[in-house]
């Protein structure tokens, strides 16, 4: 009986192209969106826990290493936005009549989108 053929790749395939090197990054860039959120949802479990909780995390949150991981996750959140505002058109391909919208309108209006968001946000975050 024959085996069935099992390709071998080096650890480090991934550096030989730039694509696939831009796309494992992205791909990384997840896990910093996940722990993200997940810090989000902490600080509202502290939030509800009462004053004292609360403080507490504001205190974690000025510690230098949650200072670097959060420099961190904003980096890699805004490259993990961007490259998904890239791809968008090939993955959700807006169909007009017979022919599909062209991918620059969509790429604009994500962009659009993001910051009249953006400065609702902070409008929102002053006048309170």
């Amino acid at each position: 009986m024959s085996q069935s053929y099992k390709p071998v790749f080096p650890k480090t395939w991934w550096l030989q192209s730039a694509f696939y090197t831009r796309y494992m990054i992205r791909e990384a860039s997840s896990f910093f969106v996940a722990t993200y959120s997940a810090l989000l949802i902490i600080g509202l479990w502290r939030l509800n826990d009462g004053p004292q909780a609360w403080d507490g995390f504001l205190h974690a949150l000025q510690s230098p290493f949650a200072v670097l991981y959060h420099l961190l996750a904003l980096l890699f959140t805004l490259y993990h936005t961007v490259t998904w505002f890239a791809v968008t058109p090939r993955t959700m391909p807006v169909l007009v009549g017979d022919d599909f919208l062209p991918a620059a309108p969509i790429v604009i209006a994500q962009y659009v989108a993001w910051v009249v968001l953006s400065l609702g946000m902070i409008t929102v975050t002053v006048w309170l």
